[in-house]
């Protein structure tokens, strides 16, 4: 029995998806719950496992291509036979006399054609259907998102998805076509007199791209607006396409960047009392909880303490109302080999630093096996990331959306400092936090840092 394999809905706001890699190949054997093939999405990439045991059959999607949820991308033969084999071209019959008579026959000549004929006026294009006024336009955060960058009123895109939803190709199609409709040009006369070859000229010949010739710098290279989905070498170097999270991270980036006015604060702190309260416990604390003591748990607490002084910086905008948050959800970015994702540590005021270490192992681990669900990235009112780990002195990080600020962490290493007129070693580290002057101001920015330092040079908390 055939079993369909079909594009699964990984959020309630999310309604389509991207194969980004077919684990399988048809005639491949699958176990029921092997990973099957990959996706990306707005929120997050993962692995989609097979629903049935058997014989991967036909694959219907191919890797790159964009489809709504609960589209049918392969299908799997439970009965565990071989994939189907493609039909062999049926044997052709022998021709009657008549059809070879008709086959060794020229074609008759072509009728004359008139050296004018009359043509009638174009036909105006049909403006885009209208919505009701007060009619729900059902879209995806990543649709809405490209209309505004590209002044296009959803109201005036047809959907094409289920119940009338406007997917990415319907807003993709708008945006090649210009947007909503122009108004309706001059109107010209209904019959216009125009000379007509007597044979079409022929179309010019295509001309082969030719690779840009190398200037000796940063080469640019201009594409049609189908990207490539493989890697193009010219001599020394090569151009790729984007991946889906990487454009997902691009389209992040540059609307941040576009809507929050940042303002950057700088300070540092002394992280030797924590520095040496880990060194300590470390060992033990692993062997009691099978999980590794690392630096993040102190700097998510400590951010605690400081969003609890300041709510302020725990906050969102929403138009021109700032969203206050009552529950502290700390979003830690996570470097992934093929990018950048910001899973939520949730109800972060209401755990230990055990909670917290645990919650972070976790979270970092599926993320890099792409095994996370859309509402672990959802929901965050406060984020860290941490240019640190990679040697990083500190970091000026761009606001992860909705959120009003960033704390970025830098490396902790020893440093000769100034204690009471005399020169000493110190663990130290710069931490930066990177706000939106639209809701929080430098003082109240530098209030914030001045509590996360405070936390942290006077540690108390028992880690056992």
């Amino acid at each position: 029995m055939a079993t369909d394999v079909v594009m699964p809905q990984m959020g309630e706001s999310i309604f389509e998806g991207t194969i980004t890699k077919w684990l399988k190949k048809p005639g491949d054997k699958v176990e029921r719950d092997e990973p099957l093939f990959e996706i990306s999405t707005d929120k997050v990439d993962a692995e989609i496992p097979s629903p049935s045991a058997g014989v991967l059959k036909e694959i219907k999607v191919n890797e790159g291509q964009t489809v709504p949820i609960q589209t049918v991308v392969a299908v799997i033969d439970g009965a565990g036979g071989g994939a189907a084999a493609a039909p062999a071209p049926a044997k052709a019959a022998a021709p009657t006399p008549a059809q070879a008579a008709a086959a060794v026959a020229p074609p008759p000549p072509p009728a004359p054609r008139p050296a004018a004929a009359a043509v009638s006026a174009p036909a105006m294009p049909a403006a885009a259907p209208q919505r009701p006024a007060g009619e729900r336009i059902h879209s995806s955060p990543l649709v809405r998102r490209m209309a505004a960058e590209h002044g296009i009123d959803l109201a005036t895109v047809p959907g094409t998805g289920a119940g009338g939803r406007i997917s990415k190709q319907d807003i993709e199609a708008a945006i090649a076509g210009g947007g909503a409709p122009a108004a309706a040009p001059p109107s010209v006369p209904a019959a216009v007199a125009v000379p007509v070859r007597s044979t079409p000229p022929p179309p010019p010949p295509a001309a082969a791209p030719a690779p840009p010739a190398s200037s000796g710098g940063q080469a640019h290279v201009a594409f049609e607006t189908a990207v490539p989905r493989e890697k193009i070498y010219f001599g020394n170097y090569q151009v790729e396409p984007m991946s889906n999270m990487r454009q997902r991270i691009a389209e992040h980036m540059l609307a941040s960047k576009r809507v929050s006015p940042h303002v950057y604060s700088v300070d540092e702190v002394d992280m030797t009392k924590v520095a040496a309260l880990r060194a300590k416990a470390k060992a033990e604390f692993e062997q009691r909880y099978e999980t590794k003591l690392t630096f993040m748990p102190f700097f998510v607490k400590a951010a605690v303490a400081g969003l609890r002084a300041y709510p302020t910086v725990n906050a969102s905008l929403d138009g021109t109302n700032v969203v206050l948050h009552k529950e502290i959800n700390i979003g830690i970015a996570v470097a992934l080999d093929w990018g950048l994702i910001v899973p939520v540590v949730k109800g972060a005021d209401e755990k230990n630093v055990l909670g917290i270490q645990r919650t972070l192992n976790d979270l970092a681990e599926r993320a890099r096996s792409k095994k996370l669900k859309p509402e672990e990235v959802q929901e965050g009112t406060f984020s860290i990331t941490n240019p640190g780990v990679f040697g990083g002195l500190f970091g000026l990080p761009v606001i992860s959306q909705p959120n009003v600020a960033i704390l970025g962490l830098g490396a902790i290493e020893k440093r000769p400092v100034v204690i009471n007129d005399s020169i000493a070693i110190r663990s130290m580290c710069y931490i930066t936090l990177s706000y939106d002057h639209r809701v929080v101001d430098g003082a109240i920015a530098h209030q914030f840092m001045h509590k996360v330092k405070e936390t942290l040079e006077n540690w108390s908390e028992p880690v056992l």
